[in-house]
């Protein structure tokens, strides 16, 4: 009888088993190797459990009892999504490495304002490693520092692991869950900050700048224009985020409710804003006292996310859904009956944010997808209502600046025109006289028939780079080159074919020493130099080879000379700055040297002895 005992009690924890096996089993399991692609998402890949206790562990989880439990369905969007729900859901996801290689993979949430997420990977030892973090949770419990939640997983060869996650939230439970290859996801995170850069760079920019028309104005309208832009902002920041990371990175309970928070503010002040541009005090004073109304709610509304947010999410966003399409009414009313033309500029900028709002707020229900659009079209609205109110409060501050132009005497505007007229001539002549100066300052140092540095600008520049190659202990070389037989050429051919060998001369320094800091200057007459910084005398000598080279091959007609063409002598000499060495004795001991080309046939470079 007790062998039968036993062999019942095997025969149950093998079936236990299988099951626990079994289940295991129909989870997609997802090649890690990602078939060359950058990334593959997650949603259709996950086995999920609700947890409406919100007790259950990890243990109790992979246990046979519950293993079983975990359900696996086709994905129908781009992301896990359930609402505002109480529960806890456990996901369940399974990779396999077949190559012979570790796999260095990253697993990305892209929805900042998740409370809690746990991410358990598997450890050698059959254990799990927890990393347990999310909106509620400060920023440094992150196992890598990104607004979202990005997890680095280590995939042996020939393997399969099984990671699990846990999440919960306050606000509606989405996961967009995303495998990246690590080269892609870099990529795509700073494209992604590039894009949050771009929106909070341009919001900081139209705050500031009407922020400075209210010092300058004191126009109380570019006032509310900043305070409901600075809410927006923020609002926008929690939600994505960004403040999380920068702003307020050690929070836990305000992080979960200040997107909330400051989309309320924003909702309010936006409406502050309407009423002063549309004036519904005069326009629609029945109208006014409901905006009046809504805009205590909605400054009274965060009192409450303190103590329910979750039972305040679904009313505030039905309410906030119906005020903006009240304000879009409002501004269509004042834009076709009224004809106001900011009316026109206002109803498109709220279409644009409704728009946005309305795709977010799908998505949080659950009733649209996750994907770009869906994501970020609430920034995309607010970018675009921002620029389109910053446009209306231009138009109403050109309308108030022509009805004041049209009060003013004849005589006044003439004298501002006549002023506008003086103005622009002296800015006309003030920028005559920069340019000048500037043609100045420059023929002061080019030589005026090559082009290049003259004898003024080669001091300057030997003296320069004298102190710095002191300084950083570089040795500095000095090239003094003659044409040969110069003046036999000019008697020969004429002047202005000398002018003419002169330039073709300079050209083919100009081609030749063209490093970054060098410098080629006419000496004087057929004498030419050149700088070589931070060069010894062997590099200063090949350049000044290569030259004589280059000149050669030029093959410009010389007929007095031995050789037949223009060839030049270079005498070249380097020295390391120390005490009691100066630049003279540098151009002297080049000068020196091309006295020795000279001597020894001419048509040469000749290095200075050291």
């Amino acid at each position: 009888m007790r062998t039968y005992l036993w062999v019942g009690l095997l025969v149950s924890l093998l079936v236990s088993l299988s099951q626990s096996q079994l289940a295991l089993a129909q989870d997609r399991l997802l090649d890690a190797s990602l078939a060359g692609q950058p990334s593959v998402s997650l949603t259709g890949y996950f086995a999920s459990l609700e947890d409406a206790s919100t007790a259950l562990t990890l243990d109790e989880v992979r246990s046979p009892a519950i293993a079983p439990r975990f359900e696996t369905s086709a994905p129908s969007a781009a992301a896990i999504n359930h609402g505002l729900t109480r529960s806890a859901y456990w996901l369940r996801l399974t990779l396999s490495n077949p190559t012979d290689q570790p796999l260095a993979r990253m697993l990305q949430i892209d929805y900042p304002i998740l409370s809690s997420v746990r991410f358990f990977s598997p450890l050698a030892d059959g254990g799990y490693r927890l990393v347990d973090t999310g909106n509620a949770q400060p920023f440094d419990t992150r196992g890598y520092a990104n607004r979202g939640f990005v997890f680095p997983l280590a995939l042996p060869p020939h393997a399969e692991q099984t990671y699990y996650l846990r999440v919960q939230s306050l606000t509606p439970l989405i996961v967009p869950a995303t495998l990246w290859e690590p080269t892609a996801f870099h990529h795509h995170e700073r494209n992604d900050y590039l894009a949050q850069s771009w929106y909070f760079g341009m919001a900081t920019a139209m705050i500031l700048f009407n922020l400075l028309l209210f010092i300058a104005l004191r126009d109380s309208i570019y006032l509310l224009y900043v305070t409901f832009a600075v809410s927006t902002v923020l609002a926008f920041s929690a939600e994505y985020g960004m403040a999380k990371e920068f702003l307020w990175p050690e929070t836990t309970f305000w992080a979960d409710i200040s997107s909330g928070v400051f989309l309320s503010l924003a909702v309010a002040n936006g409406l502050l804003f309407m009423r002063r541009m549309l004036d519904t005090t005069r326009n629609l004073p029945k109208l006014d006292r409901l905006f009046k109304a809504l805009i205590a709610l909605f400054f009274l509304a965060p009192l409450g996310f303190f103590f329910s947010l979750r039972a305040l999410i679904p009313p505030t966003i039905a309410l906030i859904g119906l005020t903006m399409l009240l304000v879009l009414a409002t501004s269509l009313y004042c834009a076709v009956v009224k004809r106001q033309r900011s009316a026109i500029f206002f109803a498109l900028a709220f279409s644009m944010l409704l728009l946005g709002a309305a795709v977010l707020v799908m998505r949080g229900l659950g009733l649209l997808p996750t994907n770009l659009l869906t994501a970020y079209g609430v920034e995309y609205g607010s970018a675009l209502e921002m620029l389109l109110l910053a446009l209306a409060l231009a138009d109403r501050f050109n309308t108030l600046r022509r009805e004041k132009a049209a009060a003013q005497q004849h005589l006044v505007e003439h004298l501002q025109s006549h002023e506008r007229v003086l103005e622009a001539r002296v800015l006309q002549r003030t920028e005559e006289l920069k340019a000048a100066n500037e043609r100045l300052e420059t023929l002061s140092v080019t030589d005026a028939l090559t082009g290049i540095a003259n004898r003024r600008r080669f001091d300057e520049v030997l003296a320069s780079e004298w102190s710095r190659a002191a300084r950083a202990g570089h040795p500095l070389a000095v090239a003094l080159l003659d044409i040969d037989w110069f003046k036999r050429y000019n008697d020969h051919y004429g002047h202005p074919a000398g002018d003419e060998c002169l330039r073709r001369v300079a050209a083919v320094l100009r081609d030749q020493v063209c490093r970054t800091g060098d410098l080629v200057a006419r000496y004087g007459g057929e004498e030419f130099a050149f700088i070589a910084p931070a060069s010894n005398g062997e590099d200063a000598l090949a350049i000044a080879r290569r030259i004589c080279l280059a000149l050669e091959n030029l093959a410009l007609s010389h007929q007095p000379s031995e050789f037949g063409c223009v060839s030049c002598s270079i005498g070249v000499a380097a020295l390391t700055p120390a005490e009691g060495r100066s630049p003279d004795q540098l151009v002297k001991a080049a000068d020196e040297a091309l006295y020795r080309a000279k001597e020894q046939g001419r048509n040469r470079a000749v290095l200075a002895e050291a």
